[in-house]
C-alpha cells in the first residue's frame, strides 16, 4: 500500500488535471487567489524595508543562508550550529550519530534512552531552514540559494517515501514540515529551477503530507494537546494555500472546524493554555495567531469570539514576559516554533506582542522602546508596518491575576515576581506540568533573580529530564525528598495530579500584592502534610515577603528552596543573609530567613532557556527536621547599584513567626 501511495501523482482536482504542465506552471505563477502571507510577495519594497528596519538581521540572514548552501550548517534548536553533512542524511540524529530504520512509521521505535534524541531528528525534517533560504533568496535573488533549496527538497524526497521512517511517525510533524515548505514554495515558486517536473513533485509530495495527516489524527476521546492542535493545523493550511488539489476543500473545512473547537478545548478561560506550560502556549498561540491571519487574508470569516480568545493569549503573553523581555519557562518547553520566519530561543516569546498589537490595533501590547518584529513585517506586510508605527506604546503592565491558570504575578516598575499556583496541566492528565506548585520567579533592577530551570531535553537523558522537572529544582518547599506529584522516570511523559493547588486570596492595590494559596501534594505521606505560602509584595518599601506553614503531624525533613538564574554571583553573608550579585549590572537581591534554624547551603544546579542547553545555576536550600506546625519566612530585596544596601535591608524586617515553630 506504501507503494502505491508514493508511486501516485498529486491528486488534483478535474479542471487541474486536463491542463498541460507548462500550463499549470503558469496557472500557479500568475494566481491571485489564494493569498499567502503580505510579507511574501515579491516586491522590491519588502526587500528595501527589510534592509532599513532590519540591517543586522538582514546580514545575519544572508550569511546564514550561505552556511545553509556551502556548508549544510545552520541552528538546532538549543545545540547552536550544527553541520548535517554532504550529501544529508535525513534519518540521522546529528548530535548523537543514531540512525533511524526506514521501517513502517508506526512501528518507528522513538526513544532509546542512549542519548538520541527524537524531537533533534524532527526539529532537522520540519525543514524551517529552508524559509531562512527562501527569504535570503527573496532578498538577493541570487539562484545559488534556490538552486540548494531544490536539491535538498529532492534528497528528501528520495529518502523519505510516504509512510516509512521516522520523519513520518508523527503526525504532527509532518503538519509542521508542510506549513514551512508551503512558505518555501511561495519563495521559490518564480525561481528559475521551478519547472513542470518541480512543480508536479511538489504537489505530490503535498497531496501525500495532507492524506498523512487525515489518516494518522493525533486524537484523543479523553484529552488532546499541541498534536491535534497542529495535526489540523497542517491541514487548514494545505487546504487553503492548494484549492487544486482533490481534498482541499474537506482538509480546509475540516481543519477549521477542528482548530476552532479545539481553542474551546484547550484554551482556560483567562487566556492561557490548558498544558501547565509557558513554552507550549507560545507554540498554540503561533499555531493560531498565524491560522487566523492566514484565514483574514483570504477571506474567511471567524467568529469574533475566537479572535477574543487569540486576544486573551496575548494578553497572558504580555503579562508573564519579565521586565527584560523574556518569558519564565514554566513547565516543559521545547523551543517549538510554528512557521520559524526568524530562529528564536525558547524563552523568546516577546515578538508575538508585535503581531498582536497590530492585528487588535491594541497599544497595551506594544512595548515601549520596542521596534517591530521581522515577523511583522513578513506576515502582515507594509501595511502591518504601517499600523504598529502608528500605535502609541502601552501603560507599564501592572499586578495580574490568572486565577484559572493558577498565575499570579505581583509587579511594581522594575519589579517582577511570578507566583505559580498552577496544576499538572490538561485536565490533571499533565504530560508537560512540573511539580512546581507554590513556586516563585523574581526579577528586579533589570536582573532575573529566581527562575525556573526550564525543561532542557526529554528523552535523550531521562535521569537530566526527571531531575528538571522535580521538586527540587523549583522555588518551592520540599517535604521529606517526596515529590508533589508523583513521577516516574522512566515515563517521562506522566505526572501525577496529587498537588491540586489552590488560591485562598488574592489581593491588589496600589500599595500592596498579597497572594495565598496551599497544595495537597504531601496529603499521601504516611503522616499528611498541606504547604501553604503567602507571598506578599510592599510596593512602597519594594520589597516582598514569602512565608511558608507547613502543618499536619508529626516530624519531617523540610528543604526551603530558591533557584537562581545562571552567571549570577551567590554568597552567604556571616548573619545567614544570602547575597545574590548581577555582576553585569551590580543589582543585588538579599534574602533573610526567619524559622529555619539551619544553615543555608548553596546547591549546584543548571539551568535551560533553550531545548538543549543548560548553564550552570546555583540554588540556596535550608534543610530542617521540624515538629509540624513549622512555619518559615523569607523577606527578598531587590537593591539597585546606586542604593545603600544596609538601609534597604532594615526595611525588609522579619516579622515574629509566634508560636507556630515547634522545632523538633
Amino acid at each position: 500500500m506504501l507503494d502505491e501511495l508514493a508511486s501516485q501523482t498529486a491528486r488534483l482536482r478535474s479542471e487541474f488535471l486536463s491542463m498541460s504542465s507548462s500550463d499549470l506552471l503558469k496557472h500557479f505563477r500568475e494566481r491571485e487567489t489564494p493569498a499567502f502571507f503580505l510579507g511574501f510577495e515579491a516586491s522590491d519594497f519588502h526587500a528595501s524595508r527589510q534592509r532599513d528596519l532590519f540591517p543586522e538581521e538582514t546580514e545575519r540572514l544572508i550569511e546564514s543562508a550561505w552556511l545553509i548552501t556551502n556548508k549544510h550548517r545552520w541552528p538546532l534548536l538549543g545545540f547552536g550550529e550544527k553541520e548535517f553533512g554532504n550529501p544529508l542524511n535525513w534519518h540521522r540524529d546529528p548530535l548523537s550519530g543514531r540512525t533511524w530504520p526506514l521501517d513502517y512509521h508506526a512501528d518507528v521505535p522513538l526513544w532509546h534512552n542512549d542519548g538520541s534524541d527524537i524531537r533533534v531528528l524532527w526539529e532537522l525534517n520540519r525543514l524551517g531552514h529552508l524559509i531562512t533560504l527562501g527569504r535570503a533568496y527573496a532578498l538577493t535573488k541570487n539562484e545559488e540559494f534556490s538552486e540548494e533549496f531544490f536539491a535538498q527538497l529532492e534528497s528528501w524526497r528520495e529518502q523519505n517515501p510516504v509512510g516509512r521512517g521516522a520523519n513520518w511517525s508523527c503526525a504532527m510533524e509532518v503538519a509542521l514540515r508542510a506549513m514551512n515548505l508551503l512558505g518555501a514554495f511561495e519563495l521559490f515558486l518564480r525561481a528559475p529551477q521551478m519547472n513542470e517536473v518541480e512543480l508536479a513533485d511538489l504537489l505530490r509530495m503535498f497531496d501525500q503530507h495532507g492524506a498523512h495527516i487525515r489518516r494518522n489524527l493525533e486524537y484523543s476521546h479523553i484529552a488532546t494537546s499541541n498534536h491535534y492542535l497542529a495535526d489540523v493545523t497542517g491541514l487548514l493550511w494545505l487546504g487553503i494555500l492548494l484549492p487544486e488539489l482533490a481534498a482541499a476543500r474537506e482538509w480546509r473545512e475540516f481543519g477549521l472546524q477542528q482548530l476552532l473547537a479545539e481553542m474551546d478545548k484547550q484554551l482556560l478561560a483567562d487566556g492561557a493554555d490548558y498544558e501547565a506550560s509557558t513554552g507550549y502556549h507560545r507554540l498554540k498561540l503561533e499555531l493560531w495567531l498565524y491560522s487566523f491571519v492566514l484565514c483574514h487574508i483570504n477571506a474567511i470569516d471567524i467568529e469574533q469570539r475566537y479572535w477574543d480568545k487569540l486576544h486573551g493569549m496575548i494578553e497572558y503573553v504580555r503579562a508573564y514576559l519579565r521586565p527584560d523581555g523574556r518569558a519564565p519557562l514554566l513547565g516543559d518547553s521545547d523551543s517549538g516554533q510554528v512557521f520559524p520566519l526568524v530562529h528564536r530561543a525558547g524563552d523568546d516569546h516577546e515578538y508575538v506582542l508585535a503581531l498582536g498589537a497590530t492585528i487588535f490595533h491594541e497599544p497595551h501590547f506594544k512595548i515601549e522602546d520596542a521596534g517591530p518584529s521581522e515577523e511583522l513585517l513578513w506576515t502582515l506586510g507594509a501595511q502591518g508596518l504601517t499600523d504598529y508605527e502608528a500605535l502609541p506604546a502601552g501603560e507599564p503592565v501592572s499586578s495580574q491575576a490568572f486565577p484559572d491558570a493558577g498565575t499570579y504575578i505581583l509587579r511594581q516598575d522594575d519589579l517582577y515576581l511570578l507566583f505559580n499556583a498552577s496544576g499538572s496541566g490538561v485536565n490533571g492528565r499533565g504530560s508537560h506540568g512540573h511539580n512546581d506548585a507554590l513556586s516563585i520567579e523574581v526579577s528586579a533592577c533589570g536582573s532575573a533573580f529566581v527562575v525556573d530551570p526550564g525543561a532542557y531535553v526529554y528523552t535523550a537523558d531521562l535521569r537530566e529530564r526527571q531531575r528538571f522537572r522535580s521538586t527540587a529544582y523549583h522555588s518551592t518547599v520540599e517535604v521529606d525528598e517526596v515529590e508533589q506529584n508523583t513521577t516516574d522516570e522512566r515515563a517521562p511523559f506522566v505526572i501525577g495530579d496529587e498537588a491540586h493547588p489552590q488560591v485562598i486570596s488574592w489581593q491588589s492595590d496600589s500599595e500592596a500584592d498579597v497572594v495565598i494559596a496551599e497544595h495537597a501534594g504531601y496529603q499521601r505521606l504516611p503522616q499528611p502534610v498541606t504547604h501553604r505560602r503567602t507571598v506578599q509584595l510592599d510596593k512602597q518599601k519594594r520589597f516582598w515577603r514569602v512565608e511558608d506553614t507547613l502543618s499536619g503531624e508529626g516530624t519531617h525533613d523540610l528543604a526551603f528552596r530558591f533557584h537562581f538564574g545562571p552567571g549570577l554571583e551567590i554568597s552567604v553573608r556571616p548573619d545567614g543573609t544570602i547575597d545574590v550579585c548581577d555582576k553585569m549590572t551590580f543589582a543585588r537581591l538579599l534574602i533573610k530567613a526567619n524559622g529555619p534554624s539551619a544553615e543555608p547551603v548553596l546547591e549546584s544546579r543548571f539551568s535551560s532557556r533553550d531545548y538543549g542547553a543548560k548553564e550552570q545555576s546555583v540554588s540556596v536550600c535550608w534543610t530542617i527536621n521540624a515538629a509540624l506546625p513549622f512555619a518559615a519566612q523569607f523577606v527578598l530585596i531587590p537593591i539597585r547599584a546606586d542604593e545603600d544596601g544596609s538601609a534597604r535591608l532594615r526595611l525588609g524586617r522579619l516579622t515574629d513567626l509566634g508560636n507556630a515553630n515547634h522545632v523538633g
